[in-house]
């Protein structure tokens, strides 16, 4: 019993190490802190926003992060997040609602992040991310399709 238990408290300690890394990287997104941003992953990490060819390495995170920060406002939140570890790896996804404003319009958003995650000395990064954004469209348009 001993192991087992000891096993079931190492998962749930990791997962909610990896919940507190996507919510650091929400708060840094809010904080427009591209630096803190770029930290969260691993020295070979990347991400794909879905707006231009995926980042990879941190340092061209970081210089990536900075360009798409500026003059930026974007207030994400992050739920359901559903995770699954394998040692020093794991996977994940997590739900996003997106809040912004673009051209004096008050947008919202919606979609998804899949996640790669690797522990590093202890500390858990992601390795890879990527946005699929459902919808990121101006509020008094909405997002669903006019009837006919």
């Amino acid at each position: 019993m001993g192991a087992d238990l000891e096993a079931v408290v190492r998962e749930l300690a990791d997962k909610e190490a990896i919940r507190e890394l996507t919510f650091r990287y929400v708060h840094h997104v809010w904080r427009q802190d591209a630096d803190a941003l770029a930290d969260l992953f691993a020295e070979d990490g990347e991400m794909d926003t879905g707006l231009e060819a995926p980042i990879r390495g941190r340092e061209a995170l970081r210089q990536s992060l900075r360009r798409l920060s500026e003059g930026s406002d974007l207030q994400p939140f992050v739920h359901n997040h559903i995770i699954e570890v394998d040692g020093d790896t794991a996977t994940g996804i997590c739900y996003l609602d997106l809040r912004s404003v673009r051209d004096g319009k008050s947008m919202m958003g919606a979609g998804h992040y899949n996640d790669r995650y690797v522990r590093i000395d202890g500390e858990w990064k992601f390795q890879s991310r990527s946005l699929t954004l459902r919808h990121f469209v101006p509020l008094d348009q909405g997002w669903a399709k006019p009837q006919s």
